[in-house]
C-alpha cells in the first residue's frame, strides 16, 4: 500500500507507514461525512434548546452557557454534569433526536472501507445511538466492530488522555499499529502521544484547527486531508491496482 498524495505535517515523530496500520480509529461527526452536511448544527441547536428549557433561559443566554461549557470542559455535556449534575442519558436522548437525512449514503466510502485492511473502530464524543444512526445512513455500519462512545469513556470527552488509554486497553489495540482520523486537531494530541499515526480532516472552524485550537501546530498531525472518502479511495486504490 502506497501513500496517496496529501499534505504531511513536518514532525519529529516517526509515524507508522500506512501500509502497516492494523487498526483504524475514526471520529464520527464531520469526519466520516462532510461537515457541509451541517448535521452537527442540529445537535448544536438542540443542546442550546435543552439548556434553555432546563434552566428557563432565553436563547442567547442558553447559547452563551452552552459554549462556555464546551470551552471549559471539552463538551457541553461534561459541563452540565459537573456544574449541575444533569442526567447524561436524558441529555443525549434529547440532543441526538435529529434528522440524519442531510447526510447522503456513501457507496464510495463503503467501497474504500471494504478495501482498507485492518480493524475499524469508531471513537466519538457522541452516543452509540447517534453513531448507529449516522453509520446506517452512510451505509457503512458493517465495517466497524467497535463503537467507543462517551458512555464507554465514562463521560470523559476527548481530548482528555484517559479514555484514549482505556480504549486501547479495553480492545487490545497496539497504538504503534493504529491510525486515528479526526476533524478536530487537538483531539489528535493524545493519540500521537501514545504513538498512533494521525490524520486530520481539514476544517476551517476555529476550534478544530491546529493553529487555533489551543495546542499549536506541534507534531501531532502526520497527514492532513481535505476529503476522507477521496483520500481513502486513493489509498486503497494504490494498494489494490486494477488487474
Amino acid at each position: 500500500m502506497t501513500q496517496p498524495q496529501s499534505q504531511t505535517a513536518a514532525h519529529t515523530r516517526r509515524p507508522t507507514p500506512l501500509s502497516s496500520i492494523k487498526v483504524w480509529i475514526f471520529d464520527l461527526d464531520n469526519t466520516l461525512y462532510p461537515a457541509a452536511s451541517n448535521l452537527f448544527n442540529q445537535i448544536d441547536q438542540r443542546m442550546t434548546e435543552f439548556i434553555g428549557e432546563r434552566f428557563d433561559l432565553p436563547w442567547d443566554e442558553a447559547r452563551r452557557r452552552q459554549k462556555q461549557y464546551f470551552r471549559d470542559y471539552g463538551t457541553t455535556l461534561r459541563g452540565l454534569m459537573t456544574e449541575h449534575d444533569v442526567d447524561p442519558i436524558a441529555f443525549m436522548d434529547y440532543v441526538h433526536d435529529i434528522d440524519v437525512t442531510p447526510v447522503n449514503p456513501s457507496p464510495e466510502l463503503d467501497t474504500a472501507l471494504e478495501r482498507l485492511p485492518g480493524r475499524k473502530v469508531i471513537y466519538t464524543n457522541g452516543s452509540c445511538r447517534h453513531a448507529d444512526n449516522v453509520l446506517g445512513r452512510l451505509g457503512i455500519a458493517r465495517h466497524f466492530d467497535v463503537i467507543y462512545d462517551i458512555v464507554a469513556a465514562g463521560y470523559v470527552p476527548k481530548p482528555d488522555p484517559r479514555p484514549y488509554a482505556h480504549l486501547i486497553d479495553l480492545h487490545g489495540i497496539d497504538p504503534q499499529g493504529a491510525c486515528m482520523v479526526e476533524d478536530i486537531a487537538r483531539n489528535l494530541v493524545p493519540a500521537a502521544a501514545l504513538g498512533m499515526t494521525t490524520v486530520w480532516v481539514r476544517s476551517e472552524v476555529d476550534y478544530a484547527r491546529p493553529d487555533r485550537g489551543g495546542v499549536g501546530t506541534g507534531d501531532h498531525i502526520d497527514h492532513a486531508v481535505d476529503d476522507l472518502t477521496v483520500w481513502l479511495t486513493d489509498l486503497t486504490s494504490a494498494a489494490n491496482p486494477p488487474g
